[in-house]
């Protein structure tokens, strides 16, 4: 492992937003700002039950989970044709690029469209279009990832699979997301063995609200090689350990977690934890633009709380190239430029 040279805590901030870094946990849909909500209603003749974007916005007062979702599904009702969809993921990814995000794997859930009447293709061109774009105006990695929504059923989720396979081409993978409580992993079980079974990558949110249980069973029975979120496992030290031992990747997000009350008081995050125990953690933004920060101001904010170091923030950073789904030889490239980043602090001012 390379030797963290000596940082110090004036300069961490600036290390943090400097260092190059892969984002493994953003909905795609809650990178939408109210600016962008407002143009595209604008653009698409709707009317929003909100007098401004300001109005919006102060609407982001979110106690649990569910509350958050409500105005999730309500602020994606925007979205209607190729280019609204385009328009969203290359606004994140621009914002990415500044943040020094080098790779992303954009999560984006179907079922929120196509239930409204917007073709599977409309949404996975849009978003598949802005991702080739970025790389080449921006020089930013992105793939994406489909989410079922575990609040419907699997025979949901199967049709949403079978809608998208003639665009199998332009997804790296699934995952499971929405309202955890009450929907366990194994409710998708057949689901995720057919998409293991057609060679896509597998992930679920787990433990984020629910127990350490679903956890498990986001390992044992749907056999994902990623938990989204995961911050409950820290009350099973026999999960910890098998986590740790497996190098199963957790994509953590702190402000999404105060936000929803996960840790009221972000001082109060494990993350430090679950790096210590040697848990391949990482940082994300979730939903930033409802959570107030894209993945910098989760850095910043997380490890000026917590006290976290140098050390902590190499290792996130290491993590997040590693567990991606990626090809090894970008796994290196990118690796060696964290590398140089640390370096570079060391001798400049960033």
């Amino acid at each position: 492992m390379f030797k963290i040279p000596p940082i110090s805590a004036e300069r961490l901030p600036s290390l943090l937003r400097a260092m190059p870094k892969a984002e493994l946990h953003i909905h795609i849909e809650g990178s939408l700002e109210p600016e962008l909500i407002f143009a595209l209603a604008q653009r698409n003749g709707l009317t929003l039950p909100y007098a401004s974007v300001d109005a919006l916005r102060s609407a982001y007062a979110f106690t649990n989970l569910q509350s958050f979702l409500d105005i999730y599904y309500a602020g994606a009702s925007v979205l209607l044709h190729e280019q609204d969809f385009y328009d969203m993921a290359r606004a994140y990814l621009g914002r990415a690029a500044r943040d020094n995000v080098l790779h992303t794997e954009l999560f984006f859930d179907p079922q929120t469209h196509t239930a409204r009447g917007v073709a599977m293709e409309t949404v996975i061109n849009g978003l598949h279009r802005a991702c080739h774009d970025a790389r080449a105006e921006l020089g930013i990695s992105a793939t994406l990832i489909l989410c079922f929504l575990r609040h419907l059923s699997e025979e949901s989720a199967f049709e949403t699979l079978e809608q998208a396979m003639p665009l199998r081409d332009k997804i790296v993978g699934v995952g499971l997301d929405s309202s955890e409580l009450g929907h366990p992993p194994e409710k998708f079980a057949r689901v995720f063995a057919r998409c293991r079974e057609l060679g896509l990558h597998l992930v679920a949110h787990a433990g984020e609200e629910g127990p350490p249980a679903y956890i498990w069973s986001a390992l044992d029975v749907l056999k994902v090689e990623r938990i989204d979120h995961g911050v409950q496992a820290v009350h099973d030290a026999a999960l910890m350990q098998r986590l740790a031992q497996d190098r199963i990747a957790l994509t953590v997000c702190p402000l999404s977690n105060q936000k929803l009350c996960v840790f009221p008081n972000l001082a109060d995050h494990n993350l430090g934890k679950l790096l210590d125990a040697g848990l391949a953690a990482t940082v994300n933004s979730d939903d930033p633009a409802y959570f107030g920060g894209y993945i910098n101001e989760n850095f910043t904010q997380v490890f000026a709380a917590t006290g976290l170091t140098a050390k902590h923030a190499y290792q996130l950073a290491f993590n997040s190239f590693e567990a991606s789904f990626a090809g090894n030889a970008d796994k290196r490239v990118w690796e060696h430029k964290l590398k140089e980043a640390f370096e570079r602090c060391v001798e400049h001012d960033y």
